[in-house]
């Protein structure tokens, strides 16, 4: 069961797509992450971008923990159905937009609006290439606001990602077989 852990939709429990390969931030990880986030003040308010979102259980706890706004994206059909309808279970349909489209894709369009918090948990099978890649082009689009802070969810057993010039690894969090790599956009950092 997945549910949210905490904040004003607190306990209510998410549809996780059937059949798909979506792999849902369990429940402990998601506590751990916005425990440290909400340390650090970046949850409320936050402008938030929550790529290859499956369920949409981060993008729909950084709204039930008080983000103003967030954009979540996913390629799979079943994913962004559920997201859609999780999204209202958790009454913050007003503030989330779903988006049906590969990660890839919408983020060479343009940027509807700048993030201050950004989640990506691409499937663990895909490659590092890609992944850097993805990274890269947040940097390069202006997807980000000064200070921003992605986080990249991987299998404990992949590499650090590749940071592209201005995105600094701050930290590394384990939880068994996930590993959550922070990093924060400082853009005088740029080559």
């Amino acid at each position: 069961m997945t549910r949210i852990v905490s904040g004003e939709a607190g306990g209510r429990r998410l549809v996780v797509p059937k059949g798909d390969l979506t792999r849902p931030t369990s429940d402990r990880v998601r506590e751990a992450l916005f425990s440290a986030l909400d340390a650090r003040g970046l949850v409320p308010r936050a402008a938030v971008l929550d790529l290859y979102c499956g369920s949409g259980a981060l993008g729909l706890e950084a709204a039930s923990r008080g983000a103003a706004s967030v954009v979540m994206v996913d390629a799979s059909r079943q994913a962004v159905e559920a997201a859609r309808r999780n999204a209202e279970v958790v009454e913050a349909a007003a503030r989330v937009t779903v988006v049906l489209s590969s990660v890839q894709r919408y983020l060479a369009g343009r940027p509807p609006a700048a993030s201050s918090l950004v989640f990506a948990d691409p499937p663990y099978a895909m490659g590092q290439d890609e992944v850097s890649e993805m990274l890269l082009t947040l940097t390069e689009r202006e997807w980000l606001l000064p200070a921003a802070m992605v986080l990249v969810e991987r299998s404990s057993r992949s590499a650090e990602p590749r940071w592209p010039a201005g995105l600094v690894r701050q930290a590394i969090r384990r939880y068994g077989e996930t590993s959550v790599w922070q990093a924060q956009w400082q853009e005088a950092g740029r080559a």
